[in-house]
């Protein structure tokens, strides 16, 4: 949520950013800043009557032991009436700021002044490609067909048990699988990340917080009877365990990496592009955190995508980034970096990480702050970034690293695996 500060002193500046995501309506900040010129009013006029009343107040009880009992009574009499007029601006004041409130949950974040114009996926800026394509024969198969082929993964068991979208993974499939989640996960601690397991259910606070409720709830899974929602990263747990907080300078950065599995709906996903470890209901995924200074963000952001990289080029796939345009843009994040891994015997490109600075959106909505070197509190800025989610990868591997003898396990996976081919 954007600071109110900051919607009234760069009013221009933001409606310009907002361009670049096509928000489409504009008319919402000219309605903030003037809900929020008339709860400060409504302040002013409230403070200003309670220390009217406070003076009164003062003035009976002086008046009383002065014995000017009629005086007091009378003053008495109308500080008494002026209590309801008390409760009516509170009433008035209160409702103001609860209407401000939700007009600012309806403004994305703004745009970094990096991020390209554009409206969809087609916009995004290439920024970085590495890898060599491997040349497959005739026999290459798509990893689902890969998958049953060296019984590595189940998707028809999963739909019976569960439904689509949720597979069973099987003997070299899931040690595969439980093996890039400690390579991850120990490569991230030795960046110094510090490895947290938090709950895979969060309530609705902690949801709000990280900007996936209200903008994301029909794509959440919900537990109704105790309101409490399944997590879609873990991005929503590790960020909220700063939440209500005030950091010292000394506390900052933070670094934290955690595995989780992740649940999204995916809502109105169907097709070709869907099929197999393309999109899951259900994934695993490790993550990296960090709450940083402002003036030390942008460097953090650049460490996360250099060390994302680092992963890949040991996993030796055939990788590129992309700068998002504003229209592809996250609804909290200000610059995504979105890493893309080439799947070759789909001949097309699959996310398998996106690396995202919110600049202080998501901490105003958190209400997290550091105090600086002069007791002053500050905004901190929070990043995350996927490091990296399974599913894609595992497909990049499978089909990129397939030969007539096999699938052969990059060098450093096989001290996580215990194999070096799947055959």
């Amino acid at each position: 949520m954007l600071a109110l500060q900051y919607i009234r002193a760069h009013k221009d500046t933001l409606l310009k950013g907002l361009e670049k995501r096509g928000f489409k309506t504009p008319e919402v900040i000219d309605q903030i800043i003037l809900l929020d010129q008339e709860r400060r009013s409504k302040q002013t006029e409230l403070d200003a009557h309670l220390a009217t009343s406070n003076q009164m107040a003062k003035e009976v009880g002086t008046l009383f032991k002065s014995g000017e009992i009629e005086k007091a009574n009378e003053l008495k009499e109308k500080s008494a009436a002026s209590k309801g007029h008390t409760k009516k601006l509170q009433e008035e004041l209160q409702e103001t700021t609860q209407r401000l409130f939700e007009l600012r949950t309806l403004v994305p974040n703004q745009p970094h002044e990096s991020v390209p114009a554009g409206s969809t996926e087609e916009d995004n800026e290439e920024i970085f490609r590495a890898g060599s394509i491997p040349e497959l024969d005739g026999e290459a198969l798509p990893h689902w067909e890969l998958a049953s082929k060296y019984d590595l993964i189940d998707f028809e068991l999963g739909t019976k048990i569960t439904g689509a979208g949720f597979p069973v993974y099987k003997g070299k499939g899931a040690r595969l699988q439980r093996g890039l989640i400690n390579y991850f996960l120990d490569r991230n601690t030795a960046a110094g990340y510090k490895e947290i397991q938090v709950p895979h259910l969060v309530n609705e606070a902690s949801g709000f917080g990280t900007g996936q409720l209200p903008d994301k709830e029909g794509q959440m899974y919900h537990v109704q009877n105790d309101n409490l929602y399944l997590i879609p990263t873990a991005e929503v747990p590790l960020t909220n365990l700063y939440r209500n907080s005030l950091l010292n300078e000394a506390d900052l950065p933070i670094a934290m990496t955690g595995y989780t599995p992740c649940f999204r709906r995916e809502a109105g996903s169907y097709g070709a592009h869907v099929r197999g470890l393309n999109r899951l209901h259900q994934f695993d995924k490790v993550e990296i955190v960090r709450i940083e200074e402002p003036k030390n963000a942008m460097a953090a952001l650049e460490g996360m995508v250099v060390h994302v990289k680092s992963i890949l080029n040991e996993l030796e796939l055939p990788y590129r980034i992309l700068r998002l345009c504003g229209g592809d843009l996250g609804f909290t994040a200000a610059l995504t970096y979105d890493f893309e891994v080439y799947s070759t015997a789909q001949k097309r490109w699959l996310e398998i990480s996106s690396v995202s600075t919110f600049d202080s959106f998501q901490a105003e909505r958190l209400q997290l702050r550091y105090k600086d070197k002069e007791g002053k509190k500050q905004s901190v800025h929070t990043l995350n970034g996927s490091s990296l989610a399974l599913p894609r990868v595992l497909a990049g591997l499978l089909e990129n690293c397939q030969t007539p003898e096999g699938v052969k396990v990059p060098k450093a996976l096989v001290p996580f695996t215990g194999f070096d081919r799947i055959q």
